[in-house]
């Protein structure tokens, strides 16, 4: 019986024996040796964005529901837009007058009211000319004492009321005539760029209330409802962005230094395997990651992987996040000068 167990170990010693010298000669073998292709596997990956509203108020409709392709600038969601449409129709009713103020003032006056002063000028000249007649007549007929020195007085005074009226009449002449004051146009530009800037701003406020799409891709949850109170801080859909895609897989410490960013790669899957998506790798993370955490011997070392990105080509939108795939990294090739999924990139 102790015989049997004794030969039974000796094979175990044996078997692993092989299979440690298979894996020296395999994992362990110079670089020379080595494939020129390395096959990773791992899982497609994607970003996530959060799409909510800029300002506050309760949603009045949402357009679009879990699943739907949408392009950038589609409409997604309105709020109830009735304050600020109403602020907004109020600033540029604001900006209306003060641009027909500013008309106004840059015009000058009318030519109507430049003949209505000229002809006010005039009146006001007869009329202190017969005021000044009449307190001469009034003058003289004082010295001959025909006429009391009240009367005189009296005469005297309305004739110089008339000459004052005169010449306020010609200073509201000369004043149109001049124009307007160039304080006064500047000040009303002034009034109207601030006006224009309270428009803007409204305008802005409006368009808050209306939720677009940033980027291509796949609504992914449908978090709020119609009726519902929204905010900046208050997501209303998930948008899984459709690009850009990767495969998230992880190198080993020996295959770091064979791998470089740019190199072309392959993507399978299960879901199509006649299919090959072309792609590149566009990250390899600066940092290792392993369990255990802390790496102490040399040994542990082997458990070392670091994160990949390899970025694919999905034209017709077939790989969805999470979906596992096999990527095939040509190592003997050279990096490509412009990765990208034109028809021309490369290099």
């Amino acid at each position: 019986m102790n015989k049997t167990r004794i030969i039974s170990m000796l094979a175990l010693l044996l078997l692993a024996g092989i299979a440690f010298a298979y894996y020296w000669n395999t994992q362990r073998a110079s670089p020379e040796d080595r494939p020129a292709g390395l096959a990773l596997f791992g899982n497609i990956d994607l970003r996530v964005a959060n799409l909510a509203f800029e300002t506050t108020g309760r949603i009045s409709s949402m357009l679009v529901s879990e699943g739907a392709r949408v392009e950038p600038g589609q409409l997604l969601a309105v709020l109830d837009d009735r304050q600020p449409a109403l602020a907004r129709d109020a600033a540029r009713a604001q900006v209306e007058g003060q641009r027909a103020e500013l008309a106004k003032l840059i015009a000058g006056p009318r030519k109507e009211e430049i003949e209505k002063l000229r002809a006010d000028l005039e009146a006001a000249e007869t009329e202190a000319r017969n005021a000044a007649r009449h307190a001469a007549r009034s003058a003289d007929l004082a010295k001959r004492e025909l006429a009391s020195p009240q009367e005189y007085d009296d005469a005297r005074t309305a004739a110089e009321a008339a000459h004052a009226r005169a010449g306020a009449a010609r200073a509201a002449l000369d004043l149109a005539l001049a124009g307007s004051r160039e304080e006064d146009i500047a000040a009303a530009k002034a009034r109207l760029a601030a006006l224009e800037s309270q428009l803007a701003l409204a305008e802005v406020q409006l368009g808050y209330t209306r939720l677009h799409v940033p980027s291509q891709g796949v609504i992914q949850s449908r978090i709020l409802e119609p009726g519902d109170m929204a905010a900046p801080d208050r997501p209303v859909f998930s948008l899984a962005l459709t690009e850009p895609v990767w495969a998230r897989v992880y190198l080993s410490e020996p295959d770091l230094g064979r791998v470089k960013q740019g190199q072309p790669a392959t993507v399978q899957t299960d879901s199509f395997p006649d299919k090959t998506y072309r792609g590149w790798v566009g990250y390899i993370a600066p940092s290792a990651e392993f369990t255990p955490k802390t790496v102490q011997t040399t040994e542990l070392r082997e458990d070392l992987v670091y994160q990949a990105r390899v970025f694919v080509c999905n034209p017709e939108g077939e790989l969805r996040l999470g979906m596992p795939v096999t990527v095939r990294v040509d190592l003997s090739a050279e990096p490509l000068a412009e990765p990208g999924c034109t028809e021309d990139a490369g290099g």
